[in-house]
């Protein structure tokens, strides 16, 4: 009787392939992932755009008289434009393999390797758009005091308390970890703790560590005083515009001072408010640059993160007073560290602070195989083909995804000494 030889099929390789890159994907894992099914047919192209509706918001009567008042809605664009994969020989004798022998030599390095770059580029694309920013004691890993202002920020941009996360690196985790070992935990954190070094759930964060975590290095800006106008009836911004004009005090004319994205700011007298209420917070209103950006003494316009609305639905500042030069504190004791130097910032979120989009690829012809399988809102696609000059299958593995922050009040960098 012959031998009979099983060959693997491309249905089974695609979904062990899809299975393994989910369980690897980590930050990517813990936030709202979707799936565009309108390209479940004909497949996307890189570069497709998704219109993402905003919460409607909108002010509050007092008295009788009715105010009627507009809905306008917004929106936000998400462009599914990253297009990350590996690309892998195996020989016909490798097919023979068993499914489970195949995945662990051939596909388990393949997607750890893939779920590593999708984890890292979402969260490089992100963390720079997370305008705040908290510790208490900068040179040092963060502390159970910093997982507890990260709370309270979250709270006071409304944040709901179930689904949070808080992502952190292993040093941090260990600090995080000796802070809080004297506290009262339930037992069988203690024993995860204790025995594996897992944080489990802390002041309501579901921790993980990941050494993707960013590290933000802070821009080569001038050190000493900054401000957004030298008028006293400016503050450097117009209610509405996501751009702040910042005069660099210290330099000669025609000197810059970098500012990169990331770099966080607060300014004098401008302050956060609750956003249903609209009552001013007693802190300043933190803001991230967006784009990189050069500071001078005539004055450059940097684009932000809130745009800040100083009155309506959208309203999330309240300005003090005008000051004749209203300060940006961005160094020394700022918001975001000294000049020129590197922190780790953990981050503190609702899941649904970011999200990923996943869509079909197009399935091509002509070739050996090819197939796409979809789980937990992630689209994978496998294409194979023959060479028949070395005898080998030629394969590549692609996802194509987008990325957004949707509520960066949802979200809190935690900084700590690198």
């Amino acid at each position: 009787m012959a031998n009979t030889i099983k060959t693997l099929k491309d249905g089974d390789i695609t979904r062990k392939a899809l299975s393994i890159l989910h369980n690897k994907l980590v930050f990517c894992r813990e936030i709202n992932k979707q799936y565009d099914d309108r390209f479940a047919r004909s497949g996307a192209k890189n570069g497709g755009e998704l219109l993402i509706r905003e919460p409607n918001e909108f002010t509050v009567r007092s008295g009788a008289i009715m105010d009627t008042q507009d809905v306008t809605e917004s929106t936000q664009t998400l462009t599914v434009a990253t297009q990350k994969g590996v690309d892998i020989n195996f020989s016909s004798v490798e097919l023979t393999l068993s499914l489970d022998d195949f995945a662990d030599r051939i596909l388990e390095p393949a997607m750890s390797r893939l779920a590593a770059e999708v984890d890292k580029t979402v969260i490089d694309g992100v963390y720079p758009t997370i305008y705040n920013c908290v510790y208490t004691t900068i040179t040092t890993v963060p502390k159970l005091s910093d997982i507890l202002l990260a709370r309270a920020r979250l709270n006071k941009g409304l944040a709901p308390t179930g689904n949070r996360k808080f992502m952190t690196e292993g040093l941090a985790a260990n600090g995080i970890i000796n802070d809080g070992k004297a506290l009262f935990h339930a037992s069988s954190e203690i024993e995860q703790q204790y025995k594996q070094g897992k944080l489990g759930t802390i002041s309501g964060f579901d921790f993980f560590e990941t050494e993707t975590t960013p590290v933000h290095t802070c821009s080569t800006r001038a050190t000493g005083a900054h401000w957004v106008n030298t008028s006293t009836s400016s503050t450097g911004f117009v209610s509405g515009t996501a751009t702040i004009t910042l005069f660099c005090s210290t330099t000669t004319s025609g000197t810059k001072a970098a500012f990169k994205a990331g770099d966080v700011f607060t300014i004098a007298n401008v302050y956060a408010v609750n956003p249903e209420t609209k009552g001013r917070y007693a802190h300043l209103q933190q803001f991230t640059v967006l784009t990189a950006a050069t500071s001078k003494k005539a004055g450059t316009s940097f684009s932000v993160s809130p745009t800040p609305y100083t009155s309506g639905a959208k309203q999330n500042v309240d300005v003090a007073s005008r000051s004749a030069k209203a300060v940006l504190v961005v160094s020394g004791a700022g918001s975001n560290g000294l000049a020129s130097t590197a922190y780790v910032n953990s981050l503190a979120f609702h899941k649904d602070a970011f999200t990923m989009v996943t869509a079909d690829l197009e399935m091509p012809s002509g070739v050996d195989f090819a197939a796409r399988e979809v789980y937990d809102g992630i689209s994978l696609r496998i294409v194979r083909k023959y060479d028949i000059v070395n005898d080998k299958f030629p394969c590549r593995i692609d996802v194509l995804f987008g990325y957004k922050t949707l509520r960066p009040g949802w979200a809190t960098r935690v900084l700590s000494a690198q």
